[in-house]
This record gives C-alpha cells, structure tokens and sequence, in this order.
C-alpha cells in the first residue's frame, strides 16, 4: 500500500498495510503462558499499520517539508543517543503531551521522542482526543486540514476493522493497546529552526480478549519527523516512516489476555528527553 511519494513502502509496519504476526498453535490468542507460539506466520492486517499508514496518508498535502538549507549549518554528525543529563520537559498540555522543549538538538530529539508516542497511541483514534492531540503536535498551518482528512480516515467503518466502536473504544472485556517505546533518537539535519530527526522505536500493538482476531504482538519501525521552531516548542511539519532496524525475536512465554491488559492498567508511560 503506497501512500505517497515521501513515504518509505516496506514490510511490516513500514507501511504495505500488512505485517506478520506469529499466532499460538490453537485455541485462544492468548492461551496458557507455557504455551509456545506458533513458528507458521500468518499474514494479518496490522493495526500499527492502519495507524501509521492513515496518518501518513492524511498528512499528504502541499509536498512542503519543514527541511530548511539556507543557512543552515548542514548535516550534523550523528552519534549514538547519550544522555544529556538535563532535566526532562515538565510542562505538559491540556492534552496531556510534554511540551516546552528547548531550542536545540538535545530539545528538538526529545520533542520528537514523544511525538512518536503519540502519534501511534490508542488515543489517536478516539474523536473526542484526536483534535486536542493534532493542535499540540503538529504545526498551526497543518492543523485545519489534518482534522479533516484524519476524522474522514477514522471513520466508523475503519475503527469498525480494527474492533472499536464508533468512539474509539474497545468491546467490553476486551481492551485495546498500542504503545510505543522510542529506543534511540538521531538528529539528521538541524538548523536552528527547522530538524529532521529519526526516532528508532519499539512497540506493542493489538486487542486483548479471548476472541480477538488482532492478538498483542510487538515491532520495530523507526519514524522520521520534520520539526519546526513555532510559537515557542518544537512542532511537527510532516513525518514518515519505514519498518527496523529489528533485532531477532526472543523466545518468549506468550502472556494471558488478562496479563497483557492488566499490565497496561498498571503500568504508566514516560516523559522522554534526550
């Protein structure tokens, strides 16, 4: 599934509207721990697919990217992230979204660390939070017409395949997770006002319950996001994607259904800074 010319089309959750995820040998998804899961991969619709890949397509507009090359002091030299020993953001929005970065590399990675959280969050999907979240992370001139083109992406019948209801909400009994972990932040371009950086991520996407066709599974994708310096925070101009780098995948005890949702009941996110 293309979705434009300055999206990367890859497997996985790099955007081709599938991915593989390996499913127990039979019975519930999430059976008994001890079981091992299957070594058949089967071919399923992603939902981190559907996440990214409807952003990405609503995010298509004019072409322009926030990269800026005048005056800009060119290509910083990349290295491993380290920590900067700053303290992270505590101002958060009415959104709930860190904000307040500083103007500069180490402020605009942390920026774009949690920008990918929530760009890939259950909340994207719900009606009533996508608009406060489109308004702190994206630049004010991409706002009105990201509302439009994500609430027509999202709508009844595409929630309605990835097993939530009209407002963004998981049957009873049932509950729908989709968190991601940023691992490594690099800066490709900085100019003061404008960056690119590349967020490497981890994740954990899926439904919970015993009769879900959408089982919790992990991947790895890396995000680019085009950062601009506005109204006093780093703001996102346009972002793709693309799937890795991936490491080999454990071998792993599959968790019970109640397990996995359990864990996302009581373990809370990060605050992520550079």
């Amino acid at each position: 599934m293309s979705l434009g010319d300055d999206h990367e089309s890859s497997g996985g959750y790099g955007g081709t509207g599938q991915t593989r995820t390996r499913l127990p040998d039979s019975g519930d998804a999430f059976g008994d721990p001890r079981r091992r899961s299957s070594r058949s991969l089967v071919t399923v619709v992603g939902v981190v697919v559907l996440l990214i890949a409807a952003i990405a397509f609503a995010n298509r507009g004019d072409g322009d990217t926030s990269s800026s090359t005048d005056g800009s002091p060119g290509k910083p030299e990349t290295s491993a992230t380290a920590p900067s020993g700053k303290r992270p953001v505590t101002a958060k929005s009415a959104a709930g979204i860190p904000s307040g970065f500083a103007q500069d590399q180490e402020g605009a990675e942390s920026a774009a660390a949690n920008y990918a959280v929530v760009l890939v969050s259950a909340d994207i999907l719900k009606p009533a939070r996508r608009p406060e979240i489109v308004r702190q992370v994206f630049d004010a001139g991409k706002v009105s017409a990201l509302e439009k083109n994500l609430d027509r992406v999202y709508s009844k019948a595409f929630l309605e395949k990835v097993g939530l209801d009209a407002n963004g909400d998981a049957p009873k009994g049932s509950t729908y997770v989709s968190r991601t972990m940023p691992v490594g932040t690099k800066v490709t371009d900085f100019s003061g006002s404008t960056a690119t950086v590349e967020v490497w991520c981890t994740g954990v996407f899926g439904m919970t319950g015993e009769s879900s066709q959408n089982p919790v599974t992990n991947d790895w994708f890396t995000m680019t996001l085009q950062l601009r310096w506005t109204d006093g925070d780093w703001k996102v101009d346009s972002f793709s994607q693309k799937e890795g780098p991936a490491p080999v995948n454990g071998d792993n005890r599959v968790s019970t259904s109640d397990a996995i949702s359990k864990a996302v009941e009581e373990f809370g996110g990060f605050t992520y800074a550079r």
